[in-house]
């Protein structure tokens, strides 16, 4: 399926778990909204990661190929990090899992940002902040917001609740922030609903052969 057709999916709670998802089967077909350079370039735009000016620049800095090959390793970055969510979902990181993590620190330490103080000002008080700007000098930069996405999901989100929806041809994962911690589903108008309708006809089922 194109994933032009679709909407990229962001049900996770953590951006860096949606770009894990980048990859899904929302209906029947497996869709992967970073196929290309195109692909690529949309689905950060939705994610909010780059700003709409700056993909533009992008898409007229850079050439097809350029951008199609940054897309390649995105995607070779996304099945990496799956590799390692999956291994340590369910329980807190150790120690020991930063040795596994040394790719992701090689490609943070590519990239190129600035502070710079801005104020703002709301209801006549100013106040002022750092901001950082990154600068956007080719088309691996669009490589950066992922992988800071990644690092922040992997410093500031517990493991212990990072989960793999329950659907059973679901690849959908998420970050369990519900009290009591009992999410169960990527969400519930999609695997939520088949799980409710495959248990009412399994009850069915049982009740005419009871």
């Amino acid at each position: 399926m194109d994933y032009r057709q679709i909407p990229a999916i962001f049900v996770a709670d953590a951006t860096g778990l949606d770009f894990l998802n980048s990859v899904a089967t929302p209906v029947d077909e497996e869709v992967d909204w970073i196929t290309d350079g195109e692909g690529l370039l949309s689905w950060l735009g939705q994610a909010g990661l780059v700003p709409s000016g700056v993909l533009e620049t992008m898409r007229g800095r850079c050439t097809s190929a350029e951008l199609d090959e940054v897309a390649q390793r995105a995607r070779e970055l996304r099945e990496w990090f799956r590799d390692f969510v999956r291994k340590r979902k369910g329980r807190p990181l150790l120690a020991k899992d930063l040795r596994e993590l040394e790719p992701l620190n090689q490609l943070l330490e590519r990239d190129a940002q600035h502070g710079e103080v801005v104020a703002k000002t709301a209801d006549g008080v100013t106040t002022f902040e750092l901001r950082a700007n990154r600068r956007w000098q080719s088309a691996e930069s669009l490589l950066m917001p992922i992988a800071e996405a990644l690092a922040r999901l992997v410093c500031e989100e517990d493991f212990t609740y990072v989960k793999a929806c329950e659907g059973p041809r679901c690849t959908l994962m998420f970050a369990d922030h519900t009290r009591g911690h009992a999410r169960r589903w990527c969400s519930m108008a999609i695997c939520g609903n088949r799980a409710k309708v495959a248990a009412h006809r399994k009850r069915v089922k049982e009740q005419e052969h009871g």
